[in-house]
C-alpha cells in the first residue's frame, strides 16, 4: 500500500511517498538496514554539532526486549504498535557537552536526526511512525536515562501492514488521503499571519 502525496509544486519522490502508517507487516527489518537508519542520522546538522540525539532500540526477535520497549508507549500505542519488528525511542541531551549549558536546539536536533531516519527509511521501502505518546519516567525507570537527558518520541520501524487488521478508527485514518495546509498559512512575509510574496504570488 502507498499512499503518494500530491504536493502543489515539484518536490523531491521521497517526500511525496512518506507516510506513517498505524499497519506493519509481519516481515523483519534488516541489520544491514537498520544500520544505515541510524548512520543516516548520525550525519544530521545539529547546533554546534553537538549530535544531542540518542535511540534506545529493541526488535521482535528479542521478545523481552521488545516488550520491555513497547511498555514505555502510551496504551494507545501499543495497541498497533506491537505489530512492527523494530521499535525505538528518540531521546535528546539537554545540555551541552562542551559547557554544560542548556541546548536550546537539543530537541530541534534530535527532529533532524529522525528526519533522515525516516527518509532513509522510505528510500528502503520501510516505513516509520514517529509518536510522542510515550510513558518517559518508566522509559528513565527501565533504562537508566540520566538526568538532563530527555526520553522524547517513540518510533515504529518496519514494512506497511494491511490496515484491515486495523480496528476501523485506525483502519480509516491509513486509508486516509494525505493532506497539508497551504502555503501561504505557513509562509509570513511583513508581519505574522501575512503570506510572504514568495509564496501568495505563485499560483501551483
Amino acid at each position: 500500500m502507498t499512499k503518494r502525496a500530491a504536493p502543489d509544486y515539484p518536490i523531491q519522490d521521497l517526500f511525496a511517498t512518506r507516510w506513517s502508517p498505524y499497519a506493519f507487516a509481519d516481515r523483519p527489518v534488516s541489520q544491514d538496514d537498520l544500520h544505515s537508519l541510524f548512520e543516516a542520522a548520525r550525519w544530521a546538522p545539529s547546533s554546534y554539532n553537538e549530535q544531542p540525539w540518542s535511540y534506545i532500540v529493541a526488535s521482535r526477535d528479542q521478545p523481552e526486549e521488545f516488550e520491555r520497549l513497547l511498555s514505555c508507549l502510551v496504551e494507545g500505542n501499543q495497541a498497533w504498535a506491537k505489530f512492527a519488528p523494530v521499535l525505538a525511542l528518540g531521546c535528546t541531551s539537554l545540555n551541552f557537552t562542551r559547557n554544560g549549558q542548556p541546548n536550546a536546539a537539543a530537541v530541534h536536533d534530535l527532529g533532524l536526526a529522525s528526519a533522515n531516519l525516516v527518509l532513509e527509511a522510505t528510500a528502503r521501502g520501510l516505513s516509520v511512525h514517529q509518536m510522542i505518546g510515550i510513558v518517559p519516567d518508566r522509559a528513565r525507570e527501565l533504562y537508566q536515562i540520566p538526568e538532563g537527558v530527555r526520553p522524547l518520541t517513540g518510533l515504529a520501524i518496519g514494512y506497511v501492514g494491511d490496515p484491515g487488521r486495523l480496528p476501523e478508527k485506525l483502519r480509516d485514518r491509513d486509508l486516509a488521503s494525505r493532506s497539508r495546509k497551504p502555503l501561504a498559512t505557513f509562509v509570513f512575509g511583513g508581519k505574522w499571519g501575512t503570506a510572504s510574496p514568495v509564496v501568495s504570488q505563485q499560483t501551483p
